[in-house]
């Protein structure tokens, strides 16, 4: 990077490094090429682009992202996106197929999470029903959407509010200023739940949806929905459950043995959820489910209009056009793996994130944050844990650094399975943190920035400054 650079982005040029690295060995199409380049060409620079990227999460460096990655896997989801690539759901009268994938994975989706042992059967008025979105913030920003609109018409609440736990998802942030929402932020109690005491007080007037999270994203917790469940029926709210990174696990590590407490549609109140198939469901990314408890409540999320000059409209989540092939994708891998696959991932993941914790109990500086199955978190009373974070990073891991308290994010996937790879992150979390330990004023790396930003009080500063590390994002 030139001097140049780095006197314009300051604190952001080594993100601005991060993103571009390839300035120099690939030129920046700056306009449309005035011939197209030839296929083959084309094909080869994706080619080396990936043989450059794939290394670290082949080898099991990244916390989540790929949650699969097996060879054969990706070869089987790529060809089965390829035979519908072109394949739009909004246009299911040429391609029907879609419509059939697309309510098979909520079904299945739908049965893990407690349809079969509600009282009402799945795909009736009354029965769990739901949507394939892009993502988990869709899926996350089409439920409340709906909680909003179903305030209004049932309840005439225009100005609703959602209660959440400082712990959920910045989605649920998302959704409040899209939607012009209130929202209502509330802590966690000494185990990293949410404070239902807490909950209970923040119910007023105008609240509309409570949120609980299966588990939450910063520390791998599950808040206790049954008495969240309690506290909605009590108030006439709705509950959404965030299941995303969970909603893949839970089930069976319940099935395995392990200590699971309801977090689904078998606890009374749970009105909606959110569950990504393309992590632990091992999807290609650009799939996720909401789920409902009944169709009346599903109708408010959809979108109709019917005068519009170019006919009748209706899009069942926000986007129109969708590629199908992602869809077709997902009913690939959900099928294929089955029941007996998912129980064989989930134990081999469940015995990676033993050894990992079992490693950190032995490193006297870190502590883990919360009791947590799957993902967890790492905090430390003594050390600077973003420095500990650009360490894992100088040797190749990448990871996620929270705040508030500043931790570590780890959301162990199969790549942790592989022989080996959990002992190598025991072993290099080690010396990272002897590393940190031992040396005093380590300069460089994202620990000042994730270090000033936790400390400015002024939160409009962070906000700028986020702003202009998503303009470095489009730089060329």
């Amino acid at each position: 990077m030139s001097h140049e650079v780095e006197e314009e982005l300051g604190l952001l040029a080594p993100i601005d490094q991060m993103m571009h690295p390839y300035r120099e060995r690939f030129p920046a199409n700056r306009k449309l090429p005035a011939a197209g380049r030839p296929r083959a060409e084309v094909l080869a620079e994706l080619a080396e682009l990936r043989a450059i990227e794939e290394g670290r999460w082949k080898q099991g460096y990244a916390s989540g992202s790929v949650y699969h990655g097996d060879d054969e896997h990706v070869k089987f989801v790529t060809e089965a996106y390829a035979l519908q690539s072109q394949a739009n759901q909004l246009h299911s009268d040429l391609w029907p197929s879609a419509a059939k994938f697309e309510a098979e994975i909520v079904a299945m989706t739908a049965n893990m999470l407690g349809a079969d042992r509600t009282t009402a059967p799945f795909g009736t008025p009354e029965g769990i029903c739901g949507s394939v979105t892009s993502g988990g913030s869709e899926s996350i920003l089409l439920a409340m959407k709906t909680a909003r609109d179903w305030a209004e018409a049932k309840r005439g609440i225009r100005d609703g509010e959602i209660v959440v736990p400082i712990s959920a998802h910045a989605a649920f942030h998302k959704a409040a200023q899209y939607f012009r929402m209130g929202l209502k932020i509330v802590p966690l109690d000494d185990a990293l739940r949410v404070d239902v005491n807490a909950v209970a007080d923040a119910i007023g007037p105008n609240t509309i949806a409570l949120v609980g999270s299966a588990v939450n994203f910063p520390y791998g917790t599950i808040d206790p929905i049954d008495q969240l469940g309690e506290l909605a029926q009590q108030h006439g709210l709705l509950l959404h459950i965030d299941g995303c990174l969970g909603g893949y696990f839970l089930p069976w590590a319940e099935k395995l043995g392990r200590d699971v407490p309801p977090f689904d549609f078998r606890v009374p109140g749970v009105t909606s959820m959110s569950c990504d198939t393309h992590k632990y469901g091992y999807a290609p990314k650009g799939t996720s489910v909401v789920l409902y408890r009944g169709q009346e409540l599903r109708h408010f999320q959809y979108f109709t209009t019917s005068d519009w000059p170019g006919g009748l409209y209706y899009s069942p989540t926000f986007s129109g056009s969708r590629p199908g092939g992602l869809s077709a994708a997902c009913w690939a891998a959900l099928v294929s793996i089955g029941e007996q696959g998912y129980l064989e991932a989930t134990r081999r993941i469940l015995a990676a994130v033993d050894a990992m914790k079992q490693g950190i109990a032995g490193i006297p500086e870190l502590h883990l944050l919360g009791n947590s199955l799957g993902p967890f978190a790492i905090g430390s009373a003594s050390l600077d844990m973003y420095q500990v974070l650009d360490q894992m990073s100088a040797r190749g891991w990448a990871l996620t650094g929270l705040q508030h308290p500043a931790g570590i994010h780890v959301s162990p996937t199969l790549r942790q399975t592989q022989p080996g790879v959990a002992e190598r992150f025991v072993q290099d979390l080690g010396e990272a943190v002897a590393f940190v330990r031992d040396t005093p004023n380590i300069e460089g790396g994202m620990a000042p920035i994730y270090g000033m930003a936790a400390a400015i009080p002024d939160r409009s500063i962070v906000h700028d400054m986020l702003k202009q590390v998503m303009d470095v994002y489009y730089r060329l």
